[in-house]
């Protein structure tokens, strides 16, 4: 048995501080309603659920964003970039900030554009000890497109191509050089979990960025999610501080995550979802951690927000026993 119970049987977990940082951001997603998901992840309970593990929990409210009907999109290639730019921008400041003050940043979105905030927060943090991070991507789609070649122009699926350094001279350069470098995130140390909906370009974009690994839903029903997550953790954590997970909701089936931005039928289930949380927290090497695309506008009773809180809690140590 692997669990530990410490003294009148409480779950014993290595306790973390942990700041929450909501960043309400729709502009780079075709379908409104994901600046809701910081709120209905909250009012799922995740402060309470984090802290009754015995972690210390901080919310640092919401980063400021830019409201869509105020703004001008901007190229039809790459729409709202200034302003998810400029957003990004404030969340790697304050992910930068947290980690300072000796916190692990969780971070509520919003589209996964913001991930390209989040990321390069945490790279600038560990470059300034001369370190580097690895990356794990949980998403149905892989997320580097970049303008020439994302065949919608929504930004939330770029992210990736701009902190791999890809797409230099097509635009995405706000995105990419936020801290005035590129790239943030090395490529051998990139591992893509679940994607199972990737454009034709994309597909070029990956062999040639030479992300380190790629495991499909098809790799997840042949070979287990167990062996998925202990290869992925492998390749991000070789040589680097440890990880950053970036979690997007239409990862898991549509059946247990309705509410997401993007769903893609053929999903991770719910209890795939918690043992890849799991084998994560028994590592031990969790750097920091977003949850992204939730959109309460289409959820069901807030099933989705509240898989959310769930998944997050089994990443930071809770176990069944």
């Amino acid at each position: 048995m692997h669990s530990e119970f410490s003294r009148g049987g409480m779950l014993s977990v290595p306790t973390r501080k942990i700041c929450v940082l909501g960043v309400p951001l729709d502009l780079g997603a075709s379908r409104r309603g994901v600046d809701m998901g910081p709120s209905a992840v909250r009012v799922a309970g995740l402060e309470a659920r984090l802290e009754a593990l015995g972690h210390q929990v901080t919310d640092g409210g919401n980063i400021r964003v830019e409201i869509a009907e105020t703004q001008k999109s901007g190229k039809a290639n790459a729409r709202f970039l200034k302003q998810i730019a400029e957003t990004c921008t404030r969340t790697a400041e304050a992910v930068v900030k947290s980690l300072e003050e000796g916190m692990s940043p969780l971070v509520l979105g919003g589209d996964h554009s913001l991930a390209a905030g989040t990321i390069s927060g945490v790279a600038e943090f560990y470059r300034r000890q001369g370190k580097k991070i690895g990356v794990i991507w949980m998403d149905a789609h892989s997320d580097i497109n970049t303008p020439e070649t994302s065949p919608s122009g929504t930004v939330h699926g770029m992210p990736l191509a701009a902190l791999l350094g890809l797409g230099g001279g097509s635009g995405l350069e706000p995105l990419s050089q936020i801290f005035g470098y590129a790239p943030k995130i090395a490529a051998e140390n990139t591992v893509l979990i679940g994607v199972r909906d990737i454009d034709t370009a994309e597909r070029e974009n990956i062999r040639r960025a030479g992300v380190a690994a790629v495991y499909t839903m098809r790799d997840i029903d042949e070979r287990g999610m167990r062996t998925v997550m202990e290869e992925a953790l492998q390749v991000a954590g070789e040589g680097t501080a440890g990880y950053h997970v970036s979690l997007d909701m239409d990862w898991i089936d549509p059946e247990d995550a309705p509410g997401v931005g993007t769903p893609v039928r053929g999903g991770a289930t719910y209890r795939e979802a918690h043992l890849a949380m799991e084998i994560l927290a028994d590592h031990g090497r969790l750097l920091s951690f977003e949850i992204v695309e939730v959109n309460p506008v289409i959820d069901e009773h807030n099933r989705t927000a509240d898989l959310a809180v769930e998944l997050a809690c089994s990443a930071f140590g809770k176990k069944i026993l």
